[in-house]
């Protein structure tokens, strides 16, 4: 009888400790992934200081490398990919999965010819000022302890 009761409130605490707030855990908005199907360009990267500070986007390059960037968005499958071609960056492709959930975050994983359930970590940034032609995804990092938006600005290509 005492290891049932044990089991019982090891159980109880183990689910009452598991995040409720994951952005992987939370349904997705259809609505929002439908529009961002297709085929977009990143058509500025913005942050404050940008003149002096340079931000790794992504683990990948500096941000200034993402200008110009194509895009391509599966909503079905919620995949992708997305092709760095800066002339004076590195070029750079790779397949993508995302999904935007019901709070407004984008959830983007980088597969590098990995299967997404295979890669346990991503990034998540928040999705803003979204229409049929355009819509922004804002990352927030760390400048000298001070939390700043980066906005990657996205225009449809067709």
């Amino acid at each position: 009888m005492k290891k049932i009761i044990f089991l019982g409130l090891v159980s109880i605490l183990i689910f009452s400790c598991k995040s409720k707030n994951s952005a992987t855990s939370t349904k997705i908005d259809s609505k929002s992934q439908t529009a961002i199907k297709g085929e977009w360009v990143i058509s500025s990267v913005n942050y404050p200081g940008s003149e002096v500070i340079k931000v790794t986007s992504f683990d990948l390059a500096d941000s200034k490398c993402f200008i110009g960037s194509k895009w391509k968005f599966v909503s079905m499958s919620n995949k992708g990919n997305m092709a760095l071609n800066s002339p004076s960056c590195t070029t750079y492709s790779t397949p993508i999965s995302w999904f935007i959930n019901k709070e407004g975050e984008f959830v983007l994983k980088i597969l590098d010819e990995a299967k997404a359930k295979t890669v346990k970590s991503g990034y998540v940034l928040r999705v803003a000022n979204q229409t049929d032609k355009s819509f922004q995804l804002i990352d927030k990092i760390n400048v000298g302890g001070t939390l700043t938006d980066v906005v990657y600005q996205f225009q449809k290509i067709n």
